[in-house]
């Protein structure tokens, strides 16, 4: 079969560039359509195919202010020929799944989210939005929400990466899911035998729905090391917010990720996650997880074994949760959540996506 991945732009390597290089992995031929692209940013394996971009990676300035042109991308999408691939799978958080495939074809989504700035998170969304987009998003979201619905039906079968996604899935476009949790690449992380740091660590695109401000006002008020590193549309409000303990370091290389990870007392985390990569990344690297107890950190953490899982969307839930962990700081066996991260290793992932893909097809037959 002829083999085309639709992924909704490769600007850099955050969950979802994770999971598609897992996919790469699995299909070497494929070739690989995008909004906009930067094969520096995506790295070697993605760079290992063909990809080819819509019209808006010839818009001006693309790369930086591709989110934009999201009332575009479905024209984009559109605008695509598929007509000589046999299988085509949907990598979707962002518009992907919109594409136009030929009938005998086999349309798979491996669904991050439905867009969340059109659904769920849109007031939170346009809350944060400057002036103009504020403005526009009334204007432009009925419209993308029902492209959105519309397009759903072109996909054959849908893979969730969590539970929470999957209930996503049914409420938005009344489809069953799969569920597929994401990989984690283990060979990246190791255990520190004697960790030297004595921070706490944030590691996320710094988006509004992320929640930064609610791990950083905890650090504030606790006074404890918090170092922070991402970039987005918060990093300057977000750096405006930091106390003396809390350090914003930007982005940074997969290696220093990885000593960061390895080092920390344990990852903050206050947004609701559709899965969370970076839960498995810490706990690969045999640190707790202190996160928000909705979404895909359901599916990660083990309460009490792997890190700990608190009820409320505030400050003050997080203070309290850091400190019952400070209270019991041998109640968390680092190989005991290392061997937790293992179970979701990137062969296994591998493994489960192949199978299902084949039985998908199989059906088609």
């Amino acid at each position: 079969m002829r083999i085309a991945i639709v992924h909704y732009w490769l600007v850099g390597l955050r969950g979802g560039e994770k999971v598609l290089e897992a996919i790469c992995e699995t299909y070497p031929d494929a070739d690989i359509f995008t909004h906009v692209y930067d094969a520096e940013a995506a790295g070697p394996i993605i760079g290992a195919h063909k990809v080819t971009t819509t019209f808006i990676a010839k818009l001006p300035f693309a790369r930086r202010f591709y989110k934009f042109y999201l009332p575009l991308m479905p024209f984009a999408l559109e605008a695509l020929d598929l007509s000589s691939y046999d299988l085509v799978i949907s990598s979707e958080s962002g518009p992907a799944k919109g594409v136009l495939t030929r009938p005998d074809a086999i349309h798979v989504c491996y669904c991050h989210s439905p867009m969340r700035y059109i659904w769920d998170q849109y007031q939170l969304y346009r809350s944060s939005a400057g002036f103009l987009a504020r403005m526009m998003m009334p204007v432009l979201a009925p419209f993308l929400r029902l492209w959105d619905v519309v397009s759903s039906n072109r996909v054959d079968h849908f893979i969730a990466n969590s539970r929470f996604v999957a209930k996503r899935i049914k409420k938005t476009y009344r489809r069953d899911a799969e569920v597929i949790f994401p990989p984690v690449r283990l060979e990246d992380y190791d255990i520190e035998a004697h960790p030297s740091g004595d921070y706490y660590f944030f590691i996320s695109q710094l988006e509004t729905y992320k929640r930064a401000e609610i791990v950083i006002e905890a650090a504030n008020r606790l006074g404890r090391k918090l170092i922070v590193v991402g970039a987005g549309a918060e990093e300057e409000r977000l750096a405006s917010l930091a106390g003396p303990t809390v350090t914003l370091l930007g982005r940074q290389t997969t290696e220093e990720i990885a000593k960061l990870y390895r080092n920390c007392r344990a990852l903050l985390f206050a947004g609701i996650e559709d899965f969370g990569i970076v839960f498995l990344e810490a706990m690969a690297s045999g640190r707790p997880v202190i996160a928000y107890a909705k979404g895909g950190a359901l599916d990660a953490v083990i309460d009490g074994k792997t890190g700990l899982l608190y009820k409320e969307q505030t400050v003050e839930a997080l203070v309290q949760a850091i400190l019952a962990f400070e209270a019991n700081p041998d109640g968390f066996d680092p190989r005991a959540i290392r061997a937790h991260a293992e179970t979701f290793n990137t062969d296994a992932f591998k493994a489960k996506f192949k199978a299902a893909i084949e039985r998908f097809c199989a059906k088609a037959d």
